[in-house]
């Protein structure tokens, strides 16, 4: 699978942003509101999320996942953190861009500024374990076990 950042940030409706404390303490939390700026940074809007801001100050490196729920395959991304908060110079542009995801229905406190150093795919164990099952093969499995019919036009 070619990997592609920016098209599986696109296709998923959450990220799982894990931080972790100085002393090593452990946080994983949802954010709804990211995008893939480009191939080498993410965006992850702050709404409320006071413990992944104190761990990104205290300790940068960072990991996201984010999947395509029905193709059952994404990426994991490793990288370093910043805190952009409204005085810094690229808040106005970088919350003009989550804003077109997000509009004005979510207050954006700081927004979470993640260099990309890795990524790698993520897949369904599905996909190793029957070779011969197809992206579209794999829709259809989602979709049945999840119950979601697909509407005529």
């Amino acid at each position: 699978m070619k990997l592609d950042i920016q098209e599986y940030a696109n296709k998923s409706v959450l990220c799982w942003l894990a931080t972790s404390s100085l002393e090593g303490e452990p946080n994983v939390s949802p954010k709804e509101i990211f995008l893939a700026l480009n191939p080498t940074t993410l965006l992850i809007a702050n709404i409320a999320s006071p413990i992944s801001q104190r761990n990104i100050r205290a300790n940068p490196r960072v990991c996201v996942s984010y999947i395509d729920v029905f193709e059952q395959r994404g990426c994991k991304i490793k990288g370093d953190a910043r805190v952009i908060e409204p005085a810094a110079p690229e808040w106005n542009d970088y919350l003009d861009q989550l804003k077109t995801l997000a509009g004005d229905n979510f207050p954006i406190k700081s927004i979470f500024e993640v260099s990309i150093s890795k990524s790698t795919s993520i897949l369904a164990p599905s996909y190793l374990l029957f070779p011969e099952i197809n992206v579209k093969q794999q829709v259809e499995s989602a979709m049945k076990t999840y119950g979601v019919e697909m509407k005529a036009d």
